[in-house]
């Protein structure tokens, strides 16, 4: 299936390992051209470099930290002078840290809206000038199954990123005028770095580790970054263009409810 991202730009953030990599690398695959970012220079060009080798794609990489104003902006325009545009907007971050009521300071929650609300609000304003001049843009943000189902541990995620789903489904109509789509994935247990800690807190082997956390997802397994790539990647594609205002989890079931 021809997906339609050949020659289209596309943005992903915090791009340099995990679902963000993987993302990149999709989209490369299928012809599109990349910018990606992460915090720090060294993993974000060696990143670059391996889906270069692997794809023959262009790819520009931007050391920048999404959480700073100026450097969504410097990032953005770097993708226009190189590129001339951004077509496909990847808005990925960390997440924020652990804890409960009793432990979590001020300091933390404006840290958690920052990461996850304020960073996908300032790539938003800054991608959709081009994508309106071009009538066609994706625009996708990487959050939680915490925006559907509270994850244990995780009240800070559980409270803030649900306002992501609210974001997007606001501005869906507002952004379809111009055939832009705005769409939430949620990954569910992925086997990256972050969810792999989870050894290390439990104090556990990571076989161990991750056996037990397979357990009650239905499919028995824990999801691969290039499995939950694979739904961004379509979700950015021209044969996604009827989707649009939706929280989509890619969980293996883990989400129990209806809707």
């Amino acid at each position: 299936m021809d997906l339609g991202l050949k020659g289209k730009v596309a943005l992903v953030t915090a791009a340099s390992k995990g679902m963000g990599k993987a993302c990149a690398l999709g989209l490369a695959a299928e012809g599109a051209r990349v910018a990606m970012c992460a915090r720090t220079e060294a993993d974000v060009q060696s990143a670059a470099a391996e889906i270069r080798r692997a794809t023959g794609a262009d790819v520009l990489a931007v050391a920048a930290d999404v959480t700073r104003a100026e450097d969504v902006t410097r990032v953005v325009a770097a993708t226009r002078e190189a590129f001339g545009g951004v077509d496909v907007l990847v808005a990925n971050c960390g997440g924020p840290p652990r804890g409960g009521l009793e432990e979590v300071t001020d300091q933390q929650w404006y840290g958690a809206f920052e990461v996850s609300v304020l960073s996908v609000v300032r790539l938003i304003r800054e991608v959709v000038p081009s994508m309106r001049a071009r009538r066609w843009g994706r625009i996708l943000t990487i959050q939680s199954v915490s925006v559907k189902q509270p994850v244990d541990g995780l009240l800070l995620s559980n409270a803030v990123r649900p306002g992501v789903a609210g974001l997007a489904k606001t501005l869906s109509p507002e952004l379809g005028r111009d055939n832009i789509t705005i769409n939430v994935v949620l990954p569910g247990r992925i086997m990256t770095d972050r969810f792999l800690e989870g050894a290390r807190r439990a104090g556990v082997p990571v076989e161990e580790y991750v056996r037990a956390s397979a357990a009650d997802v239905p499919l028995r397994r824990i999801g691969t970054p290039e499995e939950f790539a694979s739904v961004v990647v379509f979700l950015a594609s021209e044969r996604a263009s009827y989707v649009t205002g939706v929280a989509l989890q890619v969980d293996g079931g883990v989400v129990r409810g209806i809707v």
